[in-house]
C-alpha cells in the first residue's frame, strides 16, 4: 500500500426530512446564494423546503446551471455574488450544480482571470467561499469531495479542477429526493458511481486489502440496487438510500487512499460530452469496456480479481474470465437502458480525429495509472467503442 494522508471535512446529514436541518447548518448571519439547475427543484418542492429552512436569512437565487455546467453561466453567478456581497453558497441539485457551486466559491474572490482556476487544475485557488449542498441526484460524489468539472462552451473545453478549499462544509442527503427522478437520470447515477469505483480499483495490486474490499462491496451493492432503483416502479426507500450512499462513498477519497488511480476513461469520455453533448455517465459506459479490453495486460491481476470477487467468475482461462467480466459490465450498463457504443449515438469513425485532437490540445497525452494511455491508445479506444 502507498503512503497517504486522508482528510474529509464534509459533514453528512443523511435521512428523511433532513432539509429542515439547514437552519442549524447555515450560519444565522449568512448572506446566501442558492444555486440550482432547472425547474425540477421548484416543481418537486425542494426549493420551497430550502427557503423555509433558511428562514429570515438574506437570500438570493441563481438557477439555470446546466447538466454540464458552463463557465459562461457560472461567471454570471460569480458576478451576482460579488455585486450583492454574498458570503455563503448553497447548491441544490446533483453533481453538475455542486461542481458549478465549487467553481463559484473559488472564483468569487479570485484575483485575475478565473479561467486560471481550470488552467491550473485548481492549483491557483488560495481562498473560497464556504458552501453546503442539498443533494437531489446520487451520481458524482461531488457532495463529499473537492473535485469539479466545468465546460467552456465557447471552446468546447471540458476542464477539471480540485482543491481542498472547495470541500462542502456539509451535505444534506435525503433519499426521498430521488423519488421524482426519471429512470434515465437514476441509470446515469448508477453508471457514474460504478465507474468512479472502477477507476480507483481496476489498476494494479498494491496490497490495499481494505480499499479493495470496500471497492468490491460498493460495486456489488450498485449491481444489486441499481436495477431496482431504475427498473422497478415501486419506490423503495432502502434501495434509494443505499444507492445514494454508494454514490457518495464511491468518490469521497476513502477507496482512493493509498492505491493507484486511473481516470483515463473519464478524461477520454469527457471529449464526447464536450463535442457531442452526450451525458457524462453515458460516455463512461461507452468508453470503459473498450478501455479495459485494450489495457488488459497492464490490468490483468486486478481484472481477474474483479471477475472473481465482483462477478463470481472463477472458471476458464485468464483471458476468458477477463472477457466475461468486461462483457458482464457492458451487459449491466445495457440492462439499465444505457447504451455502450458510439454508433448508438450516431457517432462514426469520422469523429475520431477530432476527439483525439481535442485530447492533444489539452495536453492529455499521458493518462492512466501508468501514464501509458497516449493519443494512439485513446484512438484505439474510440475505434473499439464504435
Amino acid at each position: 500500500m502507498f503512503d497517504f494522508e486522508f482528510q474529509n471535512p464534509t459533514r453528512i446529514v443523511f435521512g428523511k426530512n433532513s432539509v429542515a436541518k439547514l437552519d442549524a447548518l447555515v450560519p444565522a448571519d449568512a448572506r446566501v446564494l442558492v444555486l440550482f439547475g432547472g425547474s425540477s427543484a421548484e416543481r418537486t418542492g425542494t426549493l420551497a423546503e430550502v427557503r423555509a429552512a433558511l428562514g429570515k436569512r438574506e437570500r438570493r437565487e441563481f438557477g439555470g446551471i446546466e447538466p454540464n455546467p458552463t463557465y459562461e453561466t457560472l461567471m454570471r453567478a460569480v458576478e451576482l455574488v460579488r455585486a450583492e456581497k454574498l458570503n455563503f453558497l448553497l447548491a441544490v441539485g446533483g453533481g453538475s450544480v455542486i461542481d458549478g457551486t465549487k467553481f463559484v466559491a473559488a472564483a468569487a474572490g479570485f484575483e485575475g482571470d478565473p479561467w486560471r482556476i481550470l488552467e491550473t487544475f485548481g492549483g491557483a485557488v488560495t481562498s473560497a467561499l464556504p458552501f453546503g449542498t442539498v443533494l437531489t441526484l446520487p451520481a458524482t460524489g461531488s457532495e463529499m469531495n473537492h473535485n469539479a468539472v466545468v465546460t467552456r462552451a465557447s471552446t468546447h473545453t471540458k476542464a477539471f479542477f480540485a482543491n481542498p478549499l472547495v470541500f462542502p462544509k456539509f451535505s444534506v442527503l435525503d433519499p426521498t429526493k430521488t423519488y421524482t427522478l426519471p429512470s434515465n437520470q437514476l441509470a446515469n447515477g448508477v453508471v457514474d458511481a460504478f465507474v468512479h469505483v472502477v477507476e480507483q480499483y481496476l489498476t494494479y495490486p498494491v496490497e490495499g486489502l481494505v480499499q479493495d474490499r470496500f471497492a468490491e462491496g460498493l460495486l456489488r451493492t450498485l449491481i444489486e440496487v441499481g436495477p431496482k432503483a431504475v427498473l422497478e416502479p415501486r419506490v423503495d426507500y432502502d434501495t434509494r438510500a443505499n444507492l445514494m450512499w454508494s454514490a457518495t462513498m464511491a468518490l469521497n477519497g476513502v477507496i482512493a487512499a493509498g492505491v493507484p488511480q486511473d481516470w483515463a476513461t473519464h478524461l477520454v469520455g469527457h471529449e464526447l460530452t464536450a463535442l457531442y453533448g452526450i451525458d457524462h455517465a453515458r460516455t463512461l459506459a461507452i468508453i470503459l469496456p473498450a478501455m479495459l479490453g485494450l489495457r488488459r495486460d497492464a490490468k490483468r491481476a486486478k481484472l481477474l480479481q474483479f471477475a472473481a470477487r465482483v462477478w463470481d467468475i472463477t472458471d476458464g482461462g485468464e483471458d476468458e474470465r477477463i472477457d466475461q467480466a468486461i462483457e458482464k459490465t457492458r451487459t449491466f450498463f445495457e440492462s439499465l437502458g444505457v447504451k455502450t457504443h458510439l454508433s448508438d449515438y450516431n457517432i462514426g469513425a469520422d469523429a475520431i480525429d477530432g476527439l483525439v485532437a481535442k485530447l492533444e490540445e489539452q495536453g492529455l497525452t499521458k493518462l492512466g495509472e501508468r501514464q501509458d494511455v497516449t493519443p494512439t491508445i485513446a484512438r484505439r479506444v474510440y475505434e473499439a467503442s464504435l
